[in-house]
């Protein structure tokens, strides 16, 4: 979410490798002719479901935008212009931020890197491969350089100059429009049906560039959402119970800022675990549930502070900053490792902390039931505090005894129904499997499982989904888990096993990167590093064969001293 945009000071070595056994070869690994040539699996190929997701985020950000600006103009023509003034800052401010901060990324993403040798990712960074080149000093294999560009055409610089200044031109207008995440979720719509209609190696260049793209907007909107429905929902919902009346544009905007606020935590939190090779991608039947459960949860909230803010003003913003308070330096002491640096890591701590004042985010690699159940319990707590105390304090002559009683049976069975849709994601449609139910230790076999033939765990095939997804003894670090299949005891053979040789590893290139992997729910350094994403989308195409991406192993700290740093 608080992504790094510009790359600077970032230490990450980006070294292609060839295949391995492989012999010689280019930068893209062994010869066509040699077993090291096959390709990996195919990436998970983008659907009818994928298509039709994208195309109801649009409907949601263009119903929550549009029932704002119509509300807003509303109350400007009935004269209310506090309502006015107030409805309209929401709806504009937070997204002047979010589009700056597109267009900050996308001037990034179209910057030409520096002409000579240094850190630009462009056609012109090294990509020494290990097994290639022409033996010197002594048979060692030296660095080779990804293949230069052809020499461009006469007039082929202006053409190419034009096109760049029509597309500057066109991203400027979107931008100036607030049109920035439209266009993102439309070149995600493009990118993803260009994957399934190139050919092989494209369709992989397409999916990994339409996951980059899922990655900027799910991050994007998140913070959007945030910013602006949260406050608007908590407002319009304000202005209803003063006014002791629901008229139809309000429940409108009301309920448009609900359904963005819902849709987007699920849609971040199925971005994620699909750009996670280590993890169970979500179906979309979990994330509808998922929809339900933040939805009814963030209703009960909101309808919490909007009862008390028509009572308590004043308080109400004391609560809303201290809430804030506690739960930001909460997730600042859980020690997050979403961003590039320190700076970035307090900025999103507090964004995060934004998010906690409505609802559930699981921002901390690990079992998340203690702190899960941690926080729903103060929500729960100062849910029922709000509501009790407008409930003796509200305006007896503007609500009657009987809606009151009404209004806080629907604060407490919206809530309660968000924690049962939450117990149904967790023991029905979680990916890893049932959470609450009963899970297996392990079982007595006769004979020993079979080895488990794949890439390295730091090694990630993305766009292919191949490795193991992680298991609670790697999160928490005990042996055992829900998702763990290695036994408790085994029968050992009479005989011992021959030792047999390990084959030569038989994979495409690698692209080894000089720092350790996140762990989830963090993006990948790939993700949120935009000098490190052009880097590898530029040694990704120019290799013929798809490359893998392999960070720093922790346990073999000797190979940081063979990576080169070619960013």
């Amino acid at each position: 979410m608080a992504a790094k945009s510009d790359g600077a000071g970032a230490a990450a070595a980006v070294r292609m490798e060839g295949a391995e056994g492989g012999g010689g070869g280019g930068a893209a690994g062994a010869g066509p002719g040699s077993p090291a040539a096959a390709a990996p699996p195919a990436p998970r190929a983008y659907s009818l479901l994928d298509g039709c997701w994208v195309l109801c985020a649009l409907l949601v950000f263009f119903s929550d935008g549009a029932s704002d600006l119509w509300l807003a103009a509303d109350y400007y023509l009935r004269r209310q212009f506090w309502r006015f003034g107030l409805t309209l800052l929401f709806a504009l401010l937070p997204s002047l931020v979010v589009q700056l901060l597109s267009f900050r990324w996308f001037v990034y993403d179209r910057a030409r890197p520096a002409p000579g040798p240094g850190p630009g990712p462009g056609p012109g960074p090294a990509a020494s491969t290990k097994d290639s080149g022409c033996p010197k000093d002594g048979g060692r294999p030296g660095p080779a350089l990804l293949p230069p560009a052809p020499a461009p055409a006469p007039g082929a610089d202006r053409t190419r100059g034009c096109c760049r200044l029509c597309v500057w031109i066109l991203q400027s207008l979107i931008h100036l429009l607030q049109l920035g995440q439209v266009w993102r979720y439309l070149r995600t719509l493009y990118l993803g049906l260009q994957s399934r209609w190139q050919s092989e190696h494209r369709q992989r260049h397409f999916y990994w560039r339409m996951m980059f793209e899922s990655a900027d907007i799910s991050m994007l909107r998140l913070l959007e959402t945030f910013l602006k429905s949260a406050p608007q929902l908590v407002l319009q919902l304000s202005i209803m119970v003063q006014q002791n009346n629901v008229e139809p544009l309000q429940g409108l905007s009301a309920s448009a800022s609900l359904v963005s606020l819902a849709w987007m935590i699920a849609s971040y939190q199925k971005v994620l675990r699909d750009s996670r090779e280590d993890k169970m991608p979500m179906s979309y039947k979990g994330a509808v549930v998922q929809i339900l459960w933040h939805l009814f949860t963030i209703a009960a909230r909101a309808i919490a502070f909007a009862l008390f803010a028509s009572v308590f003003q004043l308080y109400f913003g004391i609560f809303i900053v201290t809430h804030w308070c506690i739960m930001t330096f909460w997730i600042i002491q859980g020690e997050t490792d979403f961003c590039m640096s320190k700076w970035e890591e307090i900025i999103y701590n507090m964004v995060v902390g934004i998010i906690y004042i409505f609802c559930w985010f699981n921002v901390k690699e690990g079992r998340s039931r203690c702190r899960m159940a941690i926080y729903y319990t103060i929500t729960l707590a100062e849910n029922a505090a709000l509501t009790g105390l407008w409930y003796m304090y509200y305006d007896r002559q503007a609500t009657s005894d009987f809606d009151a009683l009404i209004i806080v049976c629907v604060v407490s069975s919206s809530f309660a129904l968000g924690i049962f849709f939450m117990f149904i994601y967790y023991c029905l449609l979680h990916p890893n499997g049932p959470v609450f139910g009963p899970q297996t230790r392990g079982c007595v076999f006769k004979k020993a499982p079979a080895a488990c033939v794949g890439p390295p765990e730091d090694v990630i095939t993305s766009p292919p989904r191949s490795l193991p997804r992680t298991t609670g003894g790697e999160r928490e670090g005990v042996p055992g888990d829900r998702d763990s299949c290695v036994p408790v005891f085994q029968v050992r053979p009479s005989v011992p096993p021959t030792p047999v040789a390990r084959a030569p590893r038989t994979e495409g290139p690698v692209i080894r990167i000089d720092l350790p992997r996140k762990k989830y729910p963090a993006w990948d350094a790939h993700f949120i590093d935009r000098r490190l994403r052009k880097t590898i989308l530029a040694l990704e195409y120019s290799s013929p064969a798809t490359p893998r991406l392999q960070y720093r192993s922790m346990g073999a700290s000797q190979e940081v001293l063979e990576y080169e740093t070619t960013v």
